[in-house]
């Protein structure tokens, strides 16, 4: 990425970067993958030149968003200041230069699809006046930043481009004793556990509100508790200052088993893999036995104190669950894993696998990618691992430059008579080339992956496209796609311990599909 800067910035971050001039931005290298704009408030003391100077800013921001191809990633630093005497406390132009420009960024992330703003405040407020800046290397070298601080900069700003490709861990696992309230149910009885009203109640309430904003966004929330489970449904039913209950949750294994095993179960249940999964739990040998037995899963210490709650879930959202965007789906992902509990609790009464699936109803819509599905497909390339036939990572500016570039490229929506699972897979075509082709686990088992593979071979092939060619790279966790051309026609032309290569001519494809899916093609 390329870096327009107005002071010495290259310490701050990793390789791969190169940097304009100061205060430059007559050169725009149109081979660079994507942008940054990091510039700092700059130390003058003049305070209206200054003023001038900070206003100066956003038009530039919006002569390079005119100028860059708008396929590309531009990632926007807020400006903070750092160093600011002020004489006249009355004084505010230099406060309201900085808040006109952010406010600017904020306005032109709106209107340009491939900007993303991200607040420097972020970093800067975990530090001092005194750390924030070296005078001695400022005036050496330039730098607005202390370079002391480079190597949490570096780790920081990865966090913050995994935020804007969509990544973070997907499962929270909850225990509940001492953890979502205060007390012991089984001891305490549902008058004495402590969840509302005042300290330490009004702790575990906070952070069971904020538990329930992170289910909003996406996260699945699970719980896992040595309990009676008849105890703890009645908690959720009839104590009235509880605000996380049984619809919140997506799996529950309340009992008295080992919780390493019960994990394990759910991770099954859901088909998440382990290390998309958080576990929560006062009790240290609880954490303990996870970490040693699950090391794939995230065991983060938890407080002593039911007043550093807040806290703690700041850093389980810095650590672990932000995002820079929030789809739709993922609004709806605790309803999808519920009806898909459902669905397996149907499947039972039924013999005949294939009349399981016509008693689903299901209908598929295959779509062409527009600006609102995007970032969803992105956000899926980044995080489908199981169901991925190249484990190519994307985000949404590439998305938009491949379809500039001529690509085609679908997503796959999928409902039945238990819900809509939303949108669930894609596949990215260049040419006759299949580039990517994956599923959510959510849908798998129910013949959807060979169906939108045929939908999508039977557009190219009514299209003109005669020879279609595919790839499979091995990954540790997409093993069960091995076969999955070669079940669905393709013939296998090269192989190596890099993957294999196919090719099918469609002419000789068999693209027909069961007649109990209702299919739309958009």
């Amino acid at each position: 990425m390329f870096v327009f800067r107005n002071h010495t910035v290259e310490r701050f971050f990793p390789k791969g970067y190169t940097f304009s001039g100061y205060d430059d931005i007559s050169f725009i290298p149109q081979d660079a993958e994507g942008y940054v704009w990091f510039y700092q408030v700059p130390v003058k003391n003049d305070r209206k030149l200054l003023a001038e100077e900070v206003e100066s800013y956003s038009g530039k921001v919006e002569y390079l968003l005119g100028r860059i191809d708008p396929s590309k990633a531009f990632v926007a630093l807020t400006l903070v200041p750092v160093f600011e005497p002020v004489v006249s406390e009355s004084d505010f132009q230099i406060a309201a230069a900085i808040a006109g420009f952010n406010l600017a960024l904020y306005r032109l992330a709106q209107e340009h699809a491939n900007l993303k703003v991200i607040d420097l405040r972020d970093f800067t407020s975990r530090y001092s006046a005194a750390e924030l800046m070296d005078w001695k290397f400022y005036f050496i070298s330039q730098m607005g930043l202390n370079p002391r601080l480079s190597g949490d900069f570096i780790h920081w700003w990865g966090k913050k481009m995994d935020s804007v490709a969509l990544k973070r861990k997907k499962c929270i696992v909850l225990d509940l004793d001492n953890t979502l309230w205060g007390g012991v149910l089984g001891e305490d009885g549902l008058d004495g556990i402590k969840i509302g009203g005042d300290y330490p109640g009004k702790a575990f309430a906070f952070f069971q509100e904020a538990l329930l904003e992170l289910e909003k966004s996406g996260v699945i929330l699970t719980v896992c508790s040595k309990n009676n489970e008849a105890d703890v449904l009645e908690a959720w039913e009839r104590v009235p200052s509880m605000i996380l209950r049984k619809e919140h949750f997506a799996a529950c294994r309340i009992n008295w088993q080992d919780k390493a095993a019960n994990i394990r179960e759910m991770a099954q249940e859901l088909n998440i893999g382990l290390d998309s999964m958080v576990f929560l739990d006062d009790n240290p040998s609880e954490r303990e036995l996870v970490s040693q037995f699950l090391p794939e899963v995230a065991v983060p210490a938890f407080p002593e104190h039911p007043y550093e709650l807040p806290l703690f879930f700041q850093s389980l959202v810095d650590n672990y669950f932000q995002v820079y965007s929030v789809t739709e789906e993922d609004r709806k992902k605790t309803t999808q894993y519920q009806a898909n509990a459902a669905r397996a609790e149907a499947q039972k009464q039924f013999t005949d696998y294939a009349s399981f699936l016509r008693s689903l109803q299901i209908h598929v819509t295959v779509s062409e990618a527009d600006e609102v599905t995007i970032p969803r497909i992105a956000q899926m390339t980044q995080k489908t691992n199981q169901f991925n036939l190249t484990t190519r990572r994307y985000q949404d500016s590439d998305i938009r430059q491949f379809l500039q570039d001529g690509w085609r490229i679908w997503s796959v929506s999928v409902s039945d008579r238990f819900g809509d699972s939303g949108i669930t897979g894609c596949a990215l075509v260049h040419g006759t080339d299949i580039d990517s082709f994956l599923l959510s686990c959510r849908v798998l088992g129910k013949g959807i992956e060979s169906l939108f593979l045929k939908t999508v071979l039977s557009v190219l092939k009514k299209d003109g496209c005669q020879t279609v060619t595919a790839h499979y790279v091995p990954t540790q966790k997409n093993a069960q796609v091995a076969e999955f051309y070669e079940k669905c026609g393709f013939s296998c032309v090269g192989e190596s311990a890099s993957g294999k290569d196919y090719v099918l001519q469609l002419a000789m494809a068999d693209l027909a599909v069961e007649d109990f899916y209702q299919i739309t093609i958009k």
